[in-house]
């Protein structure tokens, strides 16, 4: 008996198929079986599910005589079903790699619920979205088990067959079966998830949910749209049978309202022709079904649901226009008040910019005034501890505001204090550009600290790569780059990069990269404590992995490594440790399997850690595709590895200064295999790697001597001499002097 029997109906996906099929078969959970019901398809489905068959021998193909619909062709297979769980896919949607894996080890977790529910992503023609709605929902869960009679927020929960894992012999002991006609979801969804006593929940992305451009049957507006109500029928008719089950109906209610109004609202389902009809049946519904005492939510759907009691559809679609009405209005009162709030800045900036500079502020902001990070942070404590003279502000978002440790002053964005600071602060440090609205003022000066040693394409250069430069006004970029007098510069790889990427007013200053001093400066106690805050074992061997986005993909999330796998390849006495590129941490990335197998243990996701050179210093080897923590993780002298399978895809989309594979800090992979091979055989910190390595830190960790920040502040805030390899200043294409005397 398998742990798991997945019924995939099929019904004119021909060009889909293939990738549904792949996405059961490739998981690295192979106990299972696939039933794949033929619903009578007219195309090349048959024969597609045929040849599977043949090659697969956990793939059985169930062909009916005569089309019986998506709900009834689930049925069929759910009869041929011998699994422990049954899942339900879509034959246009497909699982995400490690899904079965994830559930198999949160069913073994949890004991065997009744249900298991996990996470989706939409994937239009254009793309992918962002994260669902039940995100936060299946989050809150935790890794234990929910009872609906107790949290009946969870069915708010996403309305589908195939989100879920069920215990067949709860679902059949049950009688649960899914009714011909569209939303033949809901009742079975809500049945069960009503007479379940243990629900877990999984925070994972495990289907992804294809939006079809065309030939959707929900999105096909038409008179089948009314099957809703029969659906909704069926599953208050049950609830009579069931006087324990009475709790339920409120909430059962409520959210059969929610479901009838949003098709309403949709002009893809119910044409406007069948309007009066379609709101007429709602209406019918709730006089039948509402329960004694019943109380509408909050928000508009609440005030739709109050009008459903007495309003004719004319009455309720003029509240509707109205309300429509409303927000437009509101949204562009909202677009006045900002435009009016900015206008006020700016005249608040240029008033107090009548007031001479104090000679002794200084303004930080570092990643658009996320915190006291990176360059800017090590260059503010560094002047704190050599110039306490200088009076530092930190310019923060009022979400970062809570994050800010005791004695730190700082000001937000916007606000009243902030445009005073702006204006009169002399030294201005930053790792991005500061807003166009500040003009820079004469006797100021601008230190640009940049996030690293460039890899990839940047500012101007992204002009000949079109899809890099997707959201970015690149004049505009290099008109706010206009007012750095100092760029700091790791290496003269960065000192040209820069100066051909910002053809600006400028001068290169060789400081090193203040951020790195730790790294340069480390001891075996600096390390050992960053591995403490990680949570790793004594003894174990840290293997850092580190991707960046892509550019070529939409939202720049592409998994390039089955983690799961690598952390199990790794071994015994070997940690993984995960950091996302910071682009990628608010999106769908972590919802594809990382947060999960963090949670079970299985790796350290440390994507969130505010310091990533507590990250570097914890790891022994850094594992990365084309991420910039590689040149300052070379600092520590310690191995890299270059996982390069799709160079050519990346370097074509995004453009790159150099080849990586060519003049690597490490050895390069190209296929997992390879990757896999190299730690196994221990190759990874062999003499060729340390041979590579050191040629990489001659080159690119050239002025990184440990003393940036100090030199920074001495330099180019004090004015004052410093001795040292990196002392020196280049004046910039665009100034031909330099802004500061070289020492």
């Amino acid at each position: 008996m398998p742990r798991f029997s997945i019924i995939v109906p099929v019904f004119k996906v021909q060009g889909f198929l293939r990738e549904c099929l792949d996405s059961v078969l490739g998981q690295s959970y192979t106990d299972f079986e696939v039933i794949a019901v033929d619903d009578r398809s007219p195309d090349g489905c048959p024969a597609i599910l045929d040849s599977y068959a043949e090659r697969d021998a956990r793939v059985r193909v169930l062909h009916l005589a005569e089309n019986v619909g998506l709900g009834r062709a689930r049925n069929a297979g759910l009869a041929q079903a011998s699994g422990d769980y049954v899942l339900f896919l879509d034959s246009d949607d497909h699982y995400t790699p490690g899904l079965l894996e994830a559930v198999a080890a949160r069913l073994d977790a949890t004991g065997d619920p009744d249900i298991l529910v996990f996470d989706h992503v939409r994937t239009h023609w254009w793309g992918r979205g962002g994260r669902s709605t039940s995100a936060d929902l299946l989050a809150a869960a935790g890794t234990g088990t929910v009872s609906v009679r107790e949290n009946p927020e969870y069915l708010h929960l996403f309305l589908v067959a195939w989100n879920k894992a069920y215990r067949r012999d709860f679902f059949l002991a049950h009688d649960l079966a899914y009714a011909p006609g569209l939303y033949e979801d809901a009742p079975v969804t809500y049945r069960s998830m009503v007479l379940a006593d243990r629900v877990a929940c999984l925070e994972r992305i495990g289907v992804e949910y294809r939006q079809r451009r065309q030939g959707a049957i929900t999105r096909t507006p038409g008179r089948r749209h009314f099957d809703i109500f029969p659906q909704y029928e069926s599953l208050f008719a049950f609830l009579r049978q069931r006087p324990d089950l009475a709790w339920a109906c409120p909430p059962l209610f409520e959210r059969a309202l929610d479901h009838m109004l949003f098709v309403l609202a949709r002009e893809d389902r119910v044409r406007l022709g069948h309007r009066p009809d379609f709101y007429r049946a709602i209406r019918s519904f709730y006089a039948r079904h509402v329960p004694e005492g019943f109380v509408p939510p909050g928000g508009t759907r609440g005030q739709e649901m109050r009008l459903l009691a007495t309003a004719s559809y004319e009455s309720f679609a003029a509240a509707r226009a109205l309300r429509e009405l409303r927000g437009v209005v509101a949204s562009g009162r909202r677009r006045v008040t900002r435009v009016a709030g900015q206008r006020a800045g700016r005249m608040l900036y240029a008033a107090r910019s009548r007031r001479p500079l104090d000679p002794h502020l200084a303004v930080y902001s570092a990643f658009s005034h996320r915190g006291v990070l990176g360059d800017p942070a090590a260059i503010h404590a560094k002047a704190g501890e050599i110039a306490p003279h200088l009076r530092g502000v930190w310019v923060v978002r009022e979400d970062a505001a809570d994050t800010m440790a005791p004695g730190i002053d700082f000001v937000t964005p916007g606000s009243r204090r902030y445009h005073e600071v702006m204006a009169r602060a002399t030294y201005w440090v930053n790792n991005v550009n500061w807003p166009g609205t500040l003009g820079k003022r004469p006797g100021s000066v601008h230190i640009h600290t940049h996030q690293g040693t460039p890899l990839k394409h940047m500012a101007a250069d992204l002009l000949a790569k079109p899809g890099a430069r997707h959201g970015f006004d690149v004049p505009k970029m290099l008109w706010r780059a206009d007012r750095w007098d100092h760029s700091l510069v790791a290496n003269r790889h960065s000192e040209l990069v820069w100066e051909r990427a910002y053809p600006c007013h400028f001068a290169s200053a060789r400081t090193g990269s203040p951020r790195n001093d730790v790294l340069v400066n480390a001891n075996a106690e600096a390390t050992e404590a960053a591995r403490a805050r990680l949570g790793v074992p004594d003894g174990h061997t840290v293997v850092l992995y580190a991707p960046t986005r892509r550019d070529y993909r939409r939202g720049g999330h592409v998994d390039r490594i089955d983690l799961a796998r690598f952390a199990r390849d790794l071994g015994t006495g070997h940690t993984l440790v995960v950091r996302l590129h910071p682009a990628l941490a608010k999106g769908i990335a972590r919802g594809m399997g990382l947060a999960d197998l963090h949670r079970r243990g299985v790796l350290i996701d440390a994507t969130d850690e505010p310091h990533v050179e507590d990250v570097m210093l914890a790891a022994d080897v850094l594992v990365t595709d084309y991420s910039a923590l590689m040149f300052d993780y070379a600092n520590l002298d310690r191995p890299i590895v270059v996982h390069a399978d799709d160079w050519g895809a990346y370097t074509a989309s995004r453009g790159t200064y150099f080849d990586i594979t060519a003049d690597a800090p490490g050895h390069v992979s190209r296929s997992y295999r390879e990757l896999a091979w190299l730690f196994a055989s221990g190759t990874w910190q062999d003499a060729e790697s340390a041979r590579l390595r050191r040629g990489f830190r001659e080159r690119f960790c050239e002025f990184d001597d440990g003393l940036a920040a100090e030199r920074v502040v001495r330099t180019l805030m004090l004015g004052e001499g410093m001795e040292g390899p990196a002392a020196g200043r280049v004046p910039g294409p665009a100034s031909g002097r330099s802004l500061l005397d070289a020492h």
